[in-house]
């Protein structure tokens, strides 16, 4: 994986209109804490160092296989250019529900990225081609008769967090974030506000100021602060 592969842009089909593409997750994490609401996916983390997502959320919902078993999915086929699979396996790490296939398409269709609740395999292909994929890990075995697709485009959990059907998902080196629809407006007037402040902050520590200066003088420690 080239260095120029791994650090290419979020594919998103509106991502560049959207007043919070390129926001960083910690950015877009301590916005969510100053509306009150947690879109912060627990323990879920990026391939490989590099990788960023921005779009909306094609959900999948997994759960234990039947007798016999069903389709551990063809959803692919539906998808549009720029959209994130968000595939919510309940945090299983036993079985894998992406792999060299679904990467191989994805990538080819333009897909933003994979974000799942449980993990991946045949992860040469992605890292060769710099698809971002954010899980709770990797593991060889097989997701086929051992679980199956219950519902798409149906409310899902990842990390902890509900996720519903074209939901903003956010992705990047420190992790994954989605920003619930009623507020995405005002977490992007947050952002701007958060990043102007804290680049005055560095702006003036490295001209001199002492940090403890810096901060007191651009509110640091209101920035993320639930005003409710």
């Amino acid at each position: 994986m080239t260095d120029e592969t791994a650090a290419r842009e979020p594919a998103s089909a509106d991502g560049t209109a959207h007043p919070l593409y390129g926001y960083s997750t910690a950015t877009v994490a301590d916005a969510l804490d100053r509306v009150g609401r947690d879109g912060c996916l627990l323990g879920i983390g990026p391939l490989f160092d590099g990788a960023r997502i921005f779009g909306r959320a094609y959900t999948v919902s997994y759960t234990t296989a039947g007798h016999p078993a069903g389709t551990v999915g063809d959803y692919l086929d539906d998808m549009r250019p720029g959209d994130v699979a968000v595939l919510d396996n309940g945090g299983r790490t036993d079985c894998t529900v992406w792999g060299d296939i679904l990467t191989a398409m994805a990538d080819d269709r333009g897909i933003a990225g994979t974000v799942i609740d449980g993990v991946c395999r045949d992860v040469r292909r992605a890292l060769d081609v710099g698809y971002p994929l954010f899980t709770r890990g990797r593991y060889m075995r097989t997701g086929k008769d051992r679980v199956e697709v219950r519902d798409v485009q149906c409310p899902v959990s990842v990390g902890g967090v509900r996720i519903a059907a074209r939901q903003l998902v956010i992705a990047d080196a420190d992790g994954a974030v989605t920003v619930p629809p009623d507020v995405e407006d005002d977490v992007a007037e947050i952002c701007h506000t958060i990043h102007e402040r804290e680049s005055r902050i560095v702006d003036d520590v490295l001209a001199g100021r002492s940090l403890a200066e810096a901060r007191a003088a651009h509110g640091y420690h209101l920035l993320q602060r639930n005003q409710a």
